[in-house]
């Protein structure tokens, strides 16, 4: 089959959890012998030279920026690649059987919808993330954030085949109104299947990693082992990563006087990520919003716990079976996130054991191989559809 898939990000030159997906979900359909297409916006300088085994990467627009200096989404860029997809799809949509594209940064979603009309391509969307929107408010304004809802919420009504990664996004995608089909992938992971033999004991520190972002509240981590090394005096953090918030987690820790206590050695690479949540006694995530929460998994998967916190917008908490991989705090409150991680270091080797344990019950429902098998299954159909009535 020929596909197109539609992101505006490119693993490694951008790295989260999407960016992992649409890498290995090109990847793979490589290898099963299908045309892949990756549009995306470049993410390199110029003349470099991007390539990705068996797949055609076209960068679609001017290299931009993703975030505004105070971390948020840009709409500029966001319309920008919209535009660049609607002229590519618009020129050379016949190609493809299918166009498979992420529903943010939306722009992008509704050129694919608007072209399908002509070009009778299945449509098939991944919804990492259904905002409310009380959220959107928040995030734009009274004003934007009806703007970016009313426009979240033309996406889910666009008739197409929909995959969301956790059950809370699909809930909420139903009640936007979608027309159309949604099932879950309970799958991203791509590292083994096989169990890693828990360290233990481990060190006496508790790790977060990702993007520093306000969504992440990671600064809660700071008072929060302040007042658990009060009963845990060994306990450290490590705090991996680097974004917009990474200044005021720095300031954070001088104000407690952390600065032996805490590591923030910003971006690092995956080999020393591995390391330290394989030596770790817990991951630490207060996020307020995930859309999966791939990070608790691969801390699973090698053997230790997570504390996540508990919040309107986090699936991440579907991922924690309270006392069996990790603690789920009532909220990123300093005392609340002291007590779950004191919790995680009283349980000490049987709570790392019974985390392995839960890795390798769940570890075939979790992996990403999972959920390419059940997505390359839908291509199909979704082709057919697209061929019938030019709606995927």
């Amino acid at each position: 089959m020929r596909i197109c898939l539609v992101y505006d990000c490119l693993f490694p030159y951008t790295v989260g959890g999407a960016e992992r997906w649409y890498r290995n979900l090109a990847e793979r359909l490589a290898v099963e012998g299908h045309e892949v297409t990756f549009l995306t916006r470049r993410q390199w300088d110029r003349g470099t030279r991007v390539e990705i085994p068996g797949v055609r990467v076209v960068a679609l627009e001017p290299r931009m920026s993703l975030y505004t200096g105070d971390g948020r989404r840009r709409i500029d860029q966001a319309l920008v690649f919209g535009a660049g997809c609607l002229a590519h799809l618009a020129r050379h949509g016949g190609r493809y059987d299918v166009v498979h594209t992420a529903s943010f940064p939306y722009f992008s979603l509704l050129a694919a919808a608007l072209v399908r009309t002509l070009r009778r391509y299945g449509l098939v969307v991944d919804w990492h993330e259904v905002w409310t929107l009380d959220y959107w408010r928040e995030y734009l304004g009274n004003a934007g954030g009806r703007v970016g809802w009313l426009v979240q919420r033309a996406c889910a009504r666009v008739p197409q085949r929909a995959f969301c990664f956790s059950r809370l996004q699909a809930r909420r995608l139903r009640a936007e109104g979608l027309r159309g089909q949604v099932s879950v992938l309970e799958g991203e992971y791509a590292g083994s299947l096989e169990p890693r033999p828990a360290t233990d004991p481990p060190r006496p520190v508790a790790v977060f990693a990702g993007r520093h972002i306000a969504e992440k509240r990671i600064p809660a981590i700071v008072p929060a082992l302040a007042r658990a090394r009060e009963i845990v005096p060994e306990l450290r953090a490590e705090i991996l990563g680097d974004g917009p918030e990474r200044p005021k987690i720095i300031r954070a820790v001088e104000q407690a006087g952390l600065q032996e206590a805490v590591a923030v050695p910003g971006f690092v690479a995956a080999e020393r990520v591995d390391d330290a949540l394989a030596h770790a006694e817990m991951l630490v995530l207060p996020s307020r919003r995930e859309g999966y929460g791939m990070v608790v998994v691969e801390a699973a998967a090698r053997g230790t716990p997570s504390v996540v916190a508990a919040a309107p917008d986090n699936a991440a908490t579907e991922l924690i079976e309270e006392g069996v991989n990790g603690v789920i705090a009532p909220s990123a409150d300093p005392q609340d996130l002291a007590d779950a991680m004191i919790r995680v270091h009283r349980a000490g080797s049987e709570l790392r054991a019974s985390t392995a344990e839960w890795f390798a019950r769940n570890a075939r429902r979790l992996s990403m191989a999972a959920s390419l098998d059940r997505v390359a299954a839908e291509y199909v159909s979704a082709d057919r559809r697209g061929a019938r009535d030019g709606r995927g």
